[in-house]
């Protein structure tokens, strides 16, 4: 007992001395500080028990990038104007395969926001089971509003920079906030000008026209409501007449409000960037597509077809809605402490994590100490490039398989993601906590292939 105590201890005095690196380096980067903390504090179990980590410097390699990028992406509005914005690419891990991980554009993106990403995608992309490092990158150019001809212009200035670090055996990147199909479009048109050659396997979430795969849209919200149905489902639990709240009115949210009807839910709000939209009857899915997928506009619109419901501006609000399933599908950091404990409040039985990073540690703690079922991103919205690890197959194969297959290899991954983190969690003294069952399982497969290919 004595020797176990002695090497917890010094595995908390090396976690502590790796994080403090972190801050010392990564001033003001309180995100992807976040995202480190949150993983390392999880491994103390590891360290104790496995030393040959911190015999390898393991977490010192671990919480630093391979490479990162920053670019200069000068285009043309439609006016004539030359504006300029940063683009990002962080290459964080390739110890399991090549760097895998979306782009995002929106106003808030930086260096910050990508390293967190980047080493997040890292452990959910080894979660997967798939052979794919993890990556990230996106810049701080806002898409609302732009014309397609401005968001062709970017695109492809972005790409024209971006395609000198990445190809389908090195860096495959894929859509993330503020790029769906349009925007992988344009990206891979201008990548094929360049190359002069096909290479269908170097983006994904690609049309279907063009070598994409069946079921990747849907692939991240589904993935989710599996991976929540896995969690229910151990406690005789389901979502077959429960009440579901889910941020978000993208992608990811679209296809979680899908699953969750199909499952038996009924869906009760969904919102944008402006604020939230509360229907007690059940979201009319099809209106919120038209609006965001179609028409482009804001969800406040939704209320003017339909009586019932209510809008508010601002989005912390729609955590104030009583639920027994909450899916936050937005962004990071969404759910707070006040947030998560008033979802508490409310009788919220699971929350599982669409976006990336949705909950604060302190909310994560408050759902935790509450018993209540909590799925984290890493392990819950994995879904998504997990489908990209079967579409970069189907390229490499000159294949294309049918939903049902795609859709049916999800849900697999989904429930093996999930029996993975909680033998994780039991392995280590943590018994039904999946934050540290999926951080511990991420990791030690990431960590292993790093022994295995030397100090590099």
């Amino acid at each position: 007992m004595a020797v176990a105590a002695e090497q917890e201890i010094q595995a908390r005095e090396y976690i502590q001395a790796v994080f403090e690196t972190v801050q010392r380096r990564n001033p003001n980067e309180s995100e992807f500080q976040q995202a480190v903390k949150e993983i390392l504090e999880s491994l103390v179990p590891v360290l104790a028990k496995h030393p040959k980590y911190r015999e390898q410097g393991i977490l010192e390699r671990i919480v630093e990038p391979e490479r990162l990028v920053t670019f200069r992406v000068p285009w043309v509005d439609d006016q004539g104007i030359v504006r300029v914005n940063r683009g990002f690419r962080v290459q964080f891990n390739s110890a399991i395969g090549p760097y895998k991980g979306g782009l995002r554009f929106h106003p808030s993106v930086n260096a910050s926001i990508i390293k967190f990403l980047g080493f997040e995608q890292t452990f959910k992309n080894s979660l997967t089971g798939q052979p794919i490092g993890g990556g990230k990158g996106g810049s701080d150019f806002d898409p609302k509003d732009k014309s397609d001809r401005e968001i062709m212009r970017f695109t492809q200035s972005f790409m024209t920079e971006l395609s000198k670090y990445i190809g389908p055996d090195t860096d495959i990147p894929a859509g993330d906030i503020g790029v769906g199909g349009r925007e992988i479009g344009y990206l891979f048109g201008q990548y094929k000008r360049i190359r002069g050659a096909h290479e269908a396997g170097v983006l994904t979430g690609k049309g279907t026209l063009y070598g994409g795969s069946l079921a990747r849209t849907e692939a991240t919200g589904y993935g989710c409501v599996y991976f929540v149905d896995e969690m229910l489902a151990a406690k005789g639990l389901g979502f077959e007449g429960s009440t579901v709240v889910v941020s978000g009115s993208g992608n990811v949210a679209i296809y979680a409000v899908e699953k969750a009807a199909q499952l038996g839910a009924k869906v009760v709000a969904c919102s944008d960037s402006n604020g939230y939209i509360h229907d007690p009857n059940g979201i009319d899915l099809a209106a919120v597509r038209r609006l965001k997928e179609q028409e482009r506009k804001r969800i406040a619109e939704y209320v003017l077809d339909h009586p019932g419901a209510t809008y508010q501006e601002g989005c912390s609000g729609i955590w104030s809605i009583p639920c027994d399933i909450a899916l936050p599908c937005a962004t990071q950091n969404e759910i707070d402490e006040d947030a998560a404990k008033l979802l508490v409040k409310n009788g919220v039985k699971a929350v599982g994590e669409g976006a990336n990073m949705p909950s604060t540690l302190q909310a994560i703690e408050v759902f935790l100490q509450a018993g209540v079922l909590f799925g984290p991103a890493k392990a819950a919205n994995a879904g998504g490039v997990a489908v990209s690890a079967l579409e970069m197959a189907q390229n490499s194969t000159r294949q294309a398989w049918e939903f049902e297959e795609v859709d049916a290899r999800l849900h697999g991954i989904m429930r093996s993601i999930y029996q993975n983190s909680v033998q994780a969690a039991e392995e280590y003294g943590h018994p039904g906590n999946l934050v540290v069952g999926a951080n511990i399982a991420g990791f030690l497969k990431v960590a292993d292939a790093m022994i295995a290919q030397g100090v590099v």
